[in-house]
């Protein structure tokens, strides 16, 4: 398989965290993102949306966005799993995904930051509203995952994978975690673990 993605794009992050948490070979192809191979013409006429990540699998299929990509992953190869078995568990996780990924990650992606700039709207405007959206979602998820382990269980599974990305970005941006312990607790255990640590934006081929 071929990853398309940028060391520093958390939905691409995500992807990673998959693969390695599955421990699935690939190919990493970078996509600089601050150079504008997004919107490049060979690129654009594999994605045409011209974003990150993207996956062309064995069979030469490109698929393309990142809870998509996962989902494939999970039903191709469902061994370890990022879901639990039990229905309404099942739904709490993906709950958390979801939260993370539809209401809090594209509030400060980078073409929603431009935009902001655009309109007029200083750094220390767009700097605030980073940290509105980061900081709500956050004391969110710090009040529905568990109290032990990772976000559900034992082991990591696809809240997981939706955090860590964007915990990276927390950092980033300077959002403090101190009234967040559970997250802080689960960040500290995805600090040991192989595939966290495989996947880290730091440790990528494109990383400067």
């Amino acid at each position: 398989m071929d990853l398309f993605n940028y060391f520093r794009s958390t939905s691409s992050y995500r992807v990673r965290i998959s693969l390695a948490l599955k421990q699935l070979e690939y190919q990493y192809v970078p996509v600089n993102l601050l150079k504008g191979e997004q919107r490049e013409e060979d690129f654009l006429a594999l994605n045409p949306q011209g974003r990150v990540p993207a996956l062309r699998i064995d069979s030469g299929e490109l698929l393309v966005q990142s809870p998509a990509i996962i989902e494939y992953l999970e039903e191709v190869y469902p061994q370890p799993a990022l879901l639990p078995e039990e229905p309404v568990l099942r739904a709490q996780v993906r709950g958390v995904a979801a939260l993370i990924g539809c209401d809090v990650h594209p509030l400060h992606n980078v073409s929603v930051l431009n935009q902001l700039r655009g309109l007029g709207h200083d750094e220390e405007q767009v700097n605030a509203w980073i940290a509105h959206w980061i900081s709500q979602g956050l004391a969110a998820v710090e009040k529905l995952i568990g109290d032990d382990g990772f976000c559900f269980g034992e082991e990591p599974g696809l809240a997981d994978v939706y955090l860590i990305p964007q915990l990276y970005a927390a950092q980033r941006f300077n959002i403090n975690l101190a009234d967040y312990p559970r997250i802080r607790r689960v960040a500290a255990l995805a600090e040991e673990h192989p595939a966290f640590i495989q996947a880290d934006p730091g440790r990528q081929p494109d990383t400067p």
